[in-house]
Formats: structure tokens, sequence, C-alpha cells
């Protein structure tokens, strides 16, 4: 593989919006996902977002998550697939249209969260998020954990899709990421952060927590824009991808 998208959820922090720092992130990613008013995120932070976006070239995606801020959407809840479908759709909305005003559009979908770890396991789920950007568009593509049965789904529903890896989480054998609960969940170490999205880039692997090479192909690799060293770390993994002449080219939809 000689090329990679470098993907970072944004839009999630006002406070990280206002100062810059969110900007700082943007310069070392090629493609941003945005909160779009559920777990995180409201027409000023999105707005500010998406010219941050154009100003620096990456391609824009909407990220929809369950809408429980107090829990930042990381909290499973139990709806119906219909209720997630609405939900989907009504946050994509939301995004898209700001990003019309602003003379943008949005290139891919990435659930968020709870979310995003229950399509992994779970088709119904899958599928409601697939029936929810469909009520939007049919050609946008659908990000999911590289390996996981939310892909199957997404392809099923006939979306492009992006399989997705992550820098700074660990992994565990069966390739699904480790939780959050346990205290080595993250990877906060900007070298070994790179160390793994190179296994990803040059190898399609990353190491387990029991030390266990798994295999896991991917087109896009997340750097979490909420983790403590955010910056420093996508920093480092931009430096050492293009070290290894790989190339960070961001999503885009064809049409």
């Amino acid at each position: 593989m000689n090329s990679i998208d470098l993907n970072c959820d944004m839009g999630e922090m006002p406070e990280a919006v206002a100062d810059g720092s969110q900007e700082a992130l943007m310069q070392y990613v090629s493609s941003v996902n945005v909160a779009c008013g559920g777990h995180a995120g409201d027409e000023a932070t999105m707005r500010e977002t998406v010219q941050q976006a154009l100003r620096h070239g990456v391609s824009l995606g909407a990220h929809p998550g369950y809408e429980d801020r107090a829990d930042f959407g990381r909290t499973e809840l139990q709806l119906m697939p219909e209720e997630i479908a609405r939900m989907v759709h009504r946050q994509i909305l939301a995004l898209a249209e700001i990003a019309e005003h602003c003379g943008a559009w949005i290139s891919h979908v990435k659930a968020h969260g709870a979310l995003y770890n229950q399509a992994t396991r779970n088709r119904q789920i899958a599928r409601a998020i697939a029936e929810g950007v469909r009520r939007w568009k049919t050609d946008a593509i659908l990000v999911g954990l590289a390996g996981s049965l939310m892909l199957e789904e997404f392809r099923s529903a006939g979306f492009p899709v992006a399989a997705e890896a992550f820098a700074d989480r660990r992994y565990e054998p069966d390739g699904s990421l480790r939780s959050r609960k346990f205290a080595d969940a993250l990877l906060r170490d900007p070298e070994e952060a790179a160390e793994q999205a190179l296994r990803i880039a040059n190898l399609s692997s990353v190491l387990a927590s029991d030390g266990t090479a798994v295999r896991v192909i991917a087109q896009t690799i997340c750097i979490h824009g909420d983790a403590p060293g955010a910056t420093e770390i996508a920093a480092t993994v931009n430096r050492r991808l293009q070290q290894a002449a790989i190339y960070i080219v961001g999503l885009r939809r064809t049409s």
C-alpha cells in the first residue's frame, strides 16, 4: 500500500474550535468527521469546522452518534432500527445544510462511539445506519471497522465503504477494539501510535493486547481528536508515514 487516509473526529469540543487547537490538528490529517448535533456539536462548531476543512483541503464527513451528550454518545442505547435511521438522517442533514451554505460537500459518514461499536457486531444497527444515510445520499462512503460485519452490511446496502483502523487504540486478539474501561485502551505515546499506523499501512496488521499480530486491512486510519496530545500524535503519525513514502490522501466521493 502506498497511500492511506488519516481521519480525525472533530467539531466535538467548542474550546478546541475557538482556541485554534482543532485547526492545528487538522493540518496533519486528510479527512475529518464532524460531530453534527448528536453526541456533540452545534451550528456554530459545525460551521467553523467546515470552514477549517475547506481551508486545509481535507475531506469532509458526517459523524452522527447517539443523542446522549451527558456521556458523549459512549453509552450503548437500545433504540429501534427506525429510530436509529431517523437519528442518523437528521444529524447528517444538519451538517449537509451548513456544508452547502459554505460551498463544501460531504464525502463520507462515520458513526460515533457506542453506535459505531454496536454496529460492528449487530447487523440490524449497521443496516439502520445505512438506511439513515440512504435517505440523504446513496453514494456516500461509509466508514466502518476493518474486518467487521458492519462493512458487510454497508456493502450489501450498495454503499462504497472504507475499512477503518485506529492508530491510537489498542486491539484485542479477535480484531476488536480494547474497551475503554481498561487503562491501556488508548495509545498515548505518539511514537507508539505511529508504529501502529505504519504496521497498518505496511503490513496490514496491528499488535494485540497479548502481543500477537492481528490482520487489519484498512483504507483509513483514525486519530481521536479528543485524546490527550492528539496534535502531537497526528503530527508524528503523519511524519512517519511520509518518511515511509506512504501518501496521505483523503476519502473522496466520485460524484
